[in-house]
């Protein structure tokens, strides 16, 4: 596939999502932008999770990192399975009761308004690089397959600012109304992307039928799903299975992205079905991904393709012999991945901030509140441009997926601690005490880890576990030493 092709492909695609945008976005208040005026239906928001959930890090991450780990990663998938199981059963109950936009007001209600601070701004950390982390990966695409090809010029940095750039375009209007319906056309792209690689990975290998297939996978060396055999390395099952429980947790239940959509359906009935399906899809999804994972493997050596990690499944699809079917088809899944994850991040910062920070929806009328999400919009919008072009000099090698998962245990854990001790007691620390715990549990964390890892313990994804008990830990003992002294801080 060639460069000019790729590109007229994704300004076709973005097209598209721009004229999605107008036409689903003809309010611009506040309500809409934040919660969508609670119209969702519960069908389209759980369908657009499903690309927001996995991101481009999964559409390229997760098949790469199969010749490494196997297919090991499912066991983090079947922990997902009963960390939604909670969010929809524990924590959309609550937060449906609340009546919350942000999340984060729970906290404020539970502790304190310095609680607030700490949780939204531990959250607009997570997203950030989060988000950060997505787009470099579909960025660093874009530069090594269509732009340096072209041979035209165009610098990393400026590649990223024009995805930036096209991400702002269609979500200032009308912020998540816009992105519940652009997201489930992104998802659509992404599964037909997966479901094309899969049947042109099929015909390639030459199997006879289906079950043939299955025979193919079952007998691979990278197949293997369940590690018990040794409990010190990071693979064990038990840590995989439990990290992915809490990830799920932290990463779709205590987070304004993902709950922001949630929080736009009509009802708490309609929310918890939104989470039961979007659980057993993504489950399959994840496995289909992985499946990808081992034939790409097994066509690189066949085909003696020079590729592994992040690069294998682009340097398959658009740089062998598979035809421009495939290129078009893993472009358009790619993008779809990565920009469904993104721009609900740049929406979610836009709120989290406007709302806990801010506080506009007090403090601001309508028309106030509007200049600032807009100045709020951009400036998040420029931050995620510098944090990105930063990344280019600071990952190396590895996995994207890996590196995002250790450092979301660092950032998520206090979250993790503080609303798992303000839902599992009636404790109360001095609200001083708080931010402050925060701060230092992941520092604790990681000492624990080093120490650890010279033992030969590899905490691994469980580092979110450890970082979510020190931050429990510590409230509990402030709790006793210095209680508040006021039902409202």
């Amino acid at each position: 596939m060639s460069p000019n092709q790729i590109l007229f492909t994704i300004i076709g695609y973005f097209a598209v999502l721009i004229g999605i945008s107008f036409l689903v976005g003809r309010k611009n208040d506040s309500a809409t932008f934040f919660r969508g005026n609670r119209s969702s239906p519960w069908y389209i928001v759980a369908f657009g999770m499903i690309g927001a959930s996995l991101s481009g890090v999964t559409f390229i991450s997760i098949p790469g990192n199969v010749e490494a780990d196997s297919m090991g990663y499912f066991q983090v998938v079947l922990g997902y399975t009963l960390g939604y199981l909670v969010i929809g059963t524990v924590l959309l109950p609550m937060y449906y009761r609340l009546n919350l936009t942000s999340i984060y007001t729970y906290l404020h209600d539970r502790y304190g308004k310095s609680a607030q601070y700490t949780g939204s701004s531990f959250f607009l950390l997570s997203r950030v690089v989060g988000a950060s982390f997505r787009l470099y990966l579909v960025a660093g695409v874009l530069q090594t397959f269509v732009f340096d090809p072209m041979q035209v010029g165009i610098e990393f940095w400026q590649t990223v600012t024009l995805t930036v750039i096209l991400i702002w375009l269609y979500t200032f209007k009308s912020g998540i109304k816009t992105i519940v319906w652009t997201d489930t056309l992104q998802t659509l792209f992404m599964l037909i992307a997966v479901g094309v690689a899969l049947y042109f990975l099929y015909e390639r290998l030459e199997f006879t039928s289906f079950n043939n297939l299955i025979d193919y996978i079952n007998s691979s060396n990278y197949s293997q799903v369940f590690f018990f055999d040794d409990w010190k390395s990071d693979q064990y099952f038990w840590k995989q299975f439990l990290s992915g429980a809490f990830i799920a947790i932290v990463m779709t239940g205590l987070d304004q992205d993902m709950m922001q959509k949630n929080l736009t359906c009509r009802s708490l009935k309609d929310a918890q079905k939104n989470m039961f399906w979007f659980t057993i899809v993504l489950t399959i999804v994840n496995l289909l991904f992985l499946v990808l994972g081992v034939l790409l493997t097994a066509f690189a050596k066949a085909e003696n393709i020079q590729a592994s990690k992040d690069s294998l499944f682009p340097a398959i699809a658009l740089q062998s012999d598979m035809g421009i079917g495939l290129g078009l088809v893993f472009m358009l899944g790619l993008v779809a991945a990565a920009y469904s994850s993104a721009d609900s991040a740049l929406t979610s910062l836009t709120t989290s901030f406007s709302v806990d920070i801010l506080n506009v929806e007090k403090n601001y009328s309508e028309s106030r509140q509007k200049k600032v999400r807009m100045l709020t919009h951009i400036a998040f919008s420029i931050l995620l441009i510098l944090v990105i072009v930063s990344f280019e000099y600071v990952i190396q090698d590895a996995s994207v997926i890996t590196k995002l998962f250790v450092f979301a245990g660092y950032t998520y854990g206090p979250l993790l601690g503080l609303f798992s001790f303000g839902i599992l007691t009636s404790l109360k620390p001095h609200r001083y005490s708080v931010p402050v715990i925060a701060i230092i549990s992941p520092f604790i964390a990681y000492t624990v880890s080093v120490l650890a890892e010279k033992a030969g313990f590899e905490f691994g994804f469980f580092i979110l576990l450890l970082n979510g008990a020190i931050t429990f830990s510590l409230l509990l003992i402030a709790s006793i030493l210095l209680p508040s002294k006021s039902a409202h801080n």
